[in-house]
């Protein structure tokens, strides 16, 4: 009996004599496909709609490729386009002619895979062009994420897996069948079924779903030796042979349900077009025997259709709804006493691979360039994606006035990180900044964390990672080469044979008419510039003195802080002393970190002020013409680096900017990624270097400002050491061996030292963010010394404070901070800015001395007078300000420990980066290139040169 649910299904009565009189007789039910795809067509419409309540910006694409002209083809891709138009989908059609390559075919088709707006792709069969193309490379050609006719052999591989699921998308024909089957109420388990026709499209997925439902299947052919027999066994009979009224009445088992692929043309003359459309199935006297059948046309064409929309959707939803919780494998840690070296550890473990994990957390692979197996680079597309989903929880991670040693900020980030996402299964992102080559093969070491707490694989991380640092060196050093050639170049040439040189091609380039527009100049064409308007153009008259640029590279070498250039030559005695920066010093590094787009970073560039012409106004890199090849450089330094911790959560691992004359975050980009990929529940922990007097107060002031997010808590992190150096220990240093203090308890040394957590957690209260105290636990530390800096850390105002042991053991030693965290977000906070950007640049930097630092005021020197003035009247007075000071004291002296107050801070200048959009006042000598110590850590570092493993590398 058939449970009739929404298709439409007929029956026809007819009288037939018998030797005992007359007698009725229901035949079959014909199953209408039109009823089943319209109302298949309206529920997917409906979704739409419902999805787009939530997510205004969903919106399903479809593309169509066509080779050629076929007419048929014609009629089917505006069969499926009006249905997308009905449904809400948008279908496009791209027409490609006939003299189509398979390369140029192959092109187009890669072209839309990585459109993340293209969320299905098919194309018409068959190929109508001049070369002989295989249709499988080109299916197999197409993403199968976006395969939405299904016949890609990856599709096809999951399909025909007994082990594996159904995959999401699938042959649109046998699915349909098997919808129509579903709602006309037939029974498919313990059948017999016939699928007559073996294609790749129909027959032999057909034939496999069929198995899925527990149907006894046999495939059958137009060879099939006698296939009447064989049909006539079947319950279940699917024809598509592709051979027009193949099957007979009689080859039909009585009451068996036959479905009818086929669809063939044949003459007929009672027909304007001089043929009809049949089926493989004699519809009409099979009609009579089978218990329901398709009609051809009507039957399981229109289904096939109403299919493609189904994948479509199917398609669009898997790109653009993420899941509300990853489905992450984590990696086991093997814990060890005593704790083996961080290179032994991190090459202990082996990292999943890259494209998997960016599967768990939801990243799609056209959104993503592989680095190999281990790291990859995440595009900004994947955020236009997620626009409209809401971001997660925002966690900064700061720390208090460290020693020299730091007190594992990295490390506490990714012991919170992995206890996050590993204890209490949240999805989670670390954001990290890169660290530079420089301290790696100098004495500070890596910054990948440490212990069983490290971003893996740790050699990459500290190393070349994915050429970002390389990158900036290059886009830097062609702005420091292009200031001294155009001085050199205006220095040696009259204005006429300037300008002439200048312009190529007798036309303006694009950057060249930005250039003419900020002068005020309207013209369009050299010709159309008076003799006046050609020396303003061309002559950029720059003030030697004024230059702000140095060079740059990204290893510690102090002979280059001052260096002498032009000594050749060929540069006629033009000499200038400059000096070499290292690269994460570049104010380019503080723009990368502080951009939120490609537009956004490629106009900072453009703003960029390298010095100040003889009459004081600023020259840019606008002006030099190199913004655009600075963002050539940097187009893919601006996609964050994929990695994952110990235990295989993500890891986000983007831009290095100085803590001191830049803001020291880790990217803007990087951590808007992570809020969209975590989702509502999930926690995103950024990092702010050096203390919070500089590295929050700046996250605070800088990067949220310009990046419109709110924190939603800090972890502020503290260590006994740290603490006992406040109150009054032996001086820390890189090299020295630790004083007896530090490695014996003395609770009064360390309560005296904690007026320098008080002071920090005093000032995250100012800004109205709940703050958890992370108190990373080193093996000296006695329990009494730990119980008292958390009492002492509640006592001050702190939400929680408790103590952390992720060296040592993971996840598991963070547990109960990753707890407290949670609970902090929760609370609701009341996130505000200690002044204004408006107010002046004088009284900006006056209320960080007295709110953060604690300071009495300030004391400007002629010179910063006069840089003030300066940069007020070039219009930077609303930039906020990027104090540049040491990170060993909440003042500008080094060796003012524990929480001083009653100081006078000196301003020496305030100099602009006006790209990375601060000021940032000196308070001293503020050294930007480190330079190598007596004993280098390259001394310890070496390469295996049989297994290329690393050793040496902390």
């Amino acid at each position: 009996m058939f449970v009739q649910k929404f298709c439409v299904v007929t029956t026809k009565t007819i009288l037939k004599p018998t030797t005992w009189g007359v007698s009725t007789r229901t035949l079959a039910r014909k199953i209408d496909g039109n009823a089943v795809a319209i109302k298949l067509r309206k529920e997917i419409k409906e979704e739409i709609k419902e999805i787009q309540k939530h997510k205004p910006s969903f919106a399903p694409c479809l593309k169509i490729v066509q080779v050629g002209g076929r007419e048929d083809s014609d009629v089917y891709i505006r069969m499926k386009m009006k249905a997308g138009d009905e449904i809400g989908i948008k279908t496009e059609k791209c027409s490609l002619p006939r003299t189509t390559s398979k390369q140029e075919l192959l092109s187009v088709i890669k072209t839309l895979n990585n459109d993340n707006t293209v969320h299905g792709i098919i194309v018409q069969m068959p190929l109508d062009c001049d070369s002989e193309i295989s249709s499988t490379s080109v299916q197999n050609a197409i993403d199968p994420t976006k395969d939405v006719d299904g016949f890609s052999a990856s599709i096809a591989g999951e399909l025909f897996k007994k082990s594996s699921q159904m995959p999401s998308l699938m042959p649109c024909t046998p699915k349909g069948v098997m919808t129509l089957l579903q709602h006309s109420g037939v029974s498919v388990a313990g059948k017999n079924a016939v699928v007559v026709g073996r294609s790749d499209i129909v027959g032999r997925p057909m034939a496999e779903m069929l198995l899925r439902e527990d149907a006894t299947v046999t495939i059958a052919h137009s060879r099939t030796h006698n296939l009447s027999d064989v049909i006539s066994h079947a319950d279940i009979l699917i024809a598509a042979v592709g051979q027009p009224e193949l099957v007979r009445k009689d080859w039909i088992k009585p009451g068996a349900v036959v479905i009818d692929c086929g669809i063939n043309a044949i003459p007929d003359e009672n027909k304007k077009s001089g043929k009809r459309l049949v089926g493989d199935v004699a519809y009409d006297e099979c009609f009579e025997v089978a218990s329901a059948i398709t009609p051809v046309p009507g039957g399981v064409g229109p289904m096939t259709v109403a299919e493609l929309m189904k994948n479509t959707l199917l398609a669009a939803k898997a790109r653009e709804l993420q899941d509300d919780a990853w489905k992450l494998s984590h990696l086991q840690l093997r814990l060890k006493s005593p704790v083996p070296s961080d290179i032994e550890i991190a090459s202990s473990q082996t990292p999943k691979d890259i494209a998997d994990l960016a599967h768990e957390i939801g990243i799609l692979p056209s959104e993503m360039d592989m680095y190999g197996t281990e790291k990859a680079k995440i595009k900004d597309c994947v955020m236009h994606r997620l626009e409209d989903a809401p971001d997660g929880k925002y966690v900064v991670v700061a720390g208090i006035t460290p020693t020299p040693l730091g007190e594992g900020k990295s490390c506490t980030l990714i012991g919170l990180s992995q206890a996050l996402s590993v204890c209490h299964k949240k999805n989670t992102f670390a954001c990290l900044r890169q660290p530079s080559q420089g301290p790696t093969f100098g004495i500070k070491g890596g910054a990948a964390g440490g212990g069983y707490s490290q971003v893996i694989p740790m050699e990459d991380f500290n190393l070349h990672l994915t050429g970002d640092i390389h990158a900036i060196t290059a886009a830097n050093n062609l702005v420091a080469a292009a200031i001294d050639a155009r001085m050199f170049h205006e220095a040696t040439q009259s204005d006429e044979a300037l300008f002439k040189r200048l312009i190529k091609g007798n036309k303006f380039s694009a950057i060249q008419l930005q250039r003419l527009k900020s002068l005020g100049i309207r013209g369009e064409r050299p010709d159309d510039l008076t003799d006046d308007e050609k020396v303003k153009f061309s002559r950029l008259n720059i003030d030697p003195e004024t230059i702000t640029w140095n060079r740059v590279m990204d290893t510690n070498d102090r002979f280059l802080r001052k260096i002498t250039v032009g000594q050749a030559a060929t540069e006629k005695g033009f000499t200038r002393e400059t000096a070499f920066d290292i690269t994460v010093a570049s104010e380019l590094m503080a723009i990368l970190a502080l951009a939120n787009d490609m537009e956004d970073m490629k106009s900072r560039f453009e703003r960029v002020v390298v010095a100040s012409d003889t009459e004081g106004r600023p020259v840019t890199c606008m002006d030099l013409g190199v913004s655009g090849a600075l963002a050539v450089l940097m187009k893919d330094a601006i996609n964050p680096t994929l990695m994952q911790t110990m235990e295989g959560s993500p890891v986000f691992v983007h831009a290095g900017p100085f803590a001191n004359i830049a803001h020291g975050n880790s990217s803007i980009i990087a951590d808007k990624i992570a809020l969209k990929l975590v989702g509502k529940d999930g926690f995103v922990l950024t990092e702010a270097g050096f203390g919070a007097d500089i590295g929050m107060e700046k996250f605070f002031h800088i990067k949220c400002r310009q990046s419109g997010l709110r924190p939603s808590a800090v972890c502020l992190v503290a260590t006994v050491r740290a603490l006992k150096m406040h109150g009054g220990g032996p001086k820390v240093a890189p090299g020295i061996p630790l004083a007896q203090e530090y490695k014996q308890e003395d609770l009064d040394l360390l309560e005296k030292g904690c007026s320098n957590l008080q002071r920090h957690i005093e000032n995250c209260e100012k800004f109205g963010v709940p703050v958890v105290v992370a108190v990373n636990k080193f093996e000296t530390d006695t329990e009494k010394e730990l119980e008292l800096v958390k009492t002492l850390a509640i006592k001050a105002g702190a939400m929680d404070a408790v103590v952390a042991d992720h060296w040592s053991q993971g996840s598991s030693g963070a547990d109960d901070l990753a707890a407290a965290v949670i609970q902090a977000c929760e609370k609701p906070n009341s996130f505000r800015m200690l002044y204004e950007l408006q107010t002046p640049i004088e009284e900006k930097i006056e209320t960080l001395v007295k709110e953060v630092y604690h300071g009495d005021g300030i004391e400007l020197s002629e010179h910063a007078k006069a840089d003030i003035a300066r940069y007020k009247a070039q219009g930077f007075n609303d930039l906020p300000i990027c104090m540049a000071k040491t990170h060993l004291s909440f003042s500008h002296n080094p060796n003012l420990k524990g929480a001083p107050s009653g100081f006078t801070i000196p301003i020496r200048e305030v100099r602009v980066s006006a790209g990375a959009g601060f000021l940032y006042p000196l308070l001293g000598a503020i050294p930007t290139m480190p330079g190598l110590p007596t004993r280098p850590s390259f001394y310890d570092i070496d390469l295996n040169a049989k297994t290329g493993k690393i050793s040496g590398l902390f």
